[in-house]
């Protein structure tokens, strides 16, 4: 009798990459104020100043959050109010290590004018209208995409950058035109993906 076999090779679905979480770096409780929402897109960011390797991911996590839960002045004079939170939900280090910054369900917060509603916001070190994202960064973003395009079920063509929906220079010209590459790859890892 001959019989026919077929082998199929199935792909796991994404892993979540490491990620430090708010307890591991020491953050404190999120504040008042913060406004739970659903996630429909991801938002990429970077953080508007030179990418700092001296400083550890936990300090540099705990420096944002004390920003973003104060009063502040801001580099163009304008005042920002406290937030209850960091602004970001991830922060990926200059070494490519990943933060968890505000809790996912609640709202990000922006010195910009859209509303961050729905929106996963994922936070790049470094000003990438000066310097280019290291290939740890890189490789952290893609992993860390993937992962939440499969866990919120989002459309790959709804990974977009800051200056999508605000009038910025966010996530900065070096990695924005990344941006393109980055949806092209998660499709492709997804129709490796098993079917239900």
């Amino acid at each position: 009798m001959v019989g026919l076999f077929l082998v199929l090779t199935l792909q796991a679905p994404a892993i979540q990459p490491s990620i430090i979480t708010r307890e591991e770096w020491g953050a404190k409780p999120v504040g008042a104020g913060a406004k739970e929402h659903v996630i429909k897109r991801l938002t990429i960011h970077h953080a508007g100043v030179m990418s700092n390797a001296k400083r550890s991911l936990e300090d540099k996590l705990r420096g944002l959050q004390a920003f973003g839960q104060r009063e502040d002045k801001l580099a163009d004079g304008r005042t920002k109010p406290a937030w209850p939170d960091i602004p970001y939900h991830y922060y990926i280090a200059i070494d490519g290590r990943i933060g968890e910054g505000r809790p996912w369900q609640y709202v990000g917060d922006t010195n910009t004018t859209y509303d961050p509603t729905g929106h996963l916001l994922i936070m790049v070190e470094g000003d990438f209208t000066k310097e280019k994202p290291t290939r740890e960064e890189l490789e952290s973003l893609r992993k860390l995409t993937l992962w939440a395009v499969q866990k919120w079920n989002l459309n790959p063509d709804e990974i977009m950058g800051h200056g999508d929906f605000a009038e910025t220079d966010c996530p900065g010209t070096y990695l924005k035109n990344y941006l393109s590459r980055l949806r092209y790859w998660v499709k492709g890892e997804q129709l490796k993906q098993p079917k239900g």
